[in-house]
């Protein structure tokens, strides 16, 4: 789709929604294209900074903790 610049002026809203469907809308002076409006992809965030460097299994932290684990966690007997 393309619209002049005023029509994006007013309609911003809309044509951002397009541009989210997957619509490219190209933005013309006249009837001069000078812009294009896309939607920006979202990135999956992955923390990987002690991949490789942990070892033994890793804790289901959605479990509770044992009673023994729980009592040193809470500042008791080590």
């Amino acid at each position: 789709m393309q619209v002049t610049i005023h029509a994006a002026k007013t309609n911003l809203s809309k044509l951002i929604e397009a541009a989210q469907a997957g619509e490219e809308v190209i933005i013309a002076k006249g009837n001069k294209p000078v812009a294009k409006l896309v939607a920006v992809e979202k990135k999956k965030f992955k923390f990987n900074a002690l991949k490789g460097r942990v070892k033994g299994p890793i804790p289901d932290f959605f479990e509770p903790m044992s009673e023994e684990d729980l009592e040193l966690w809470e500042g008791g007997k080590s």
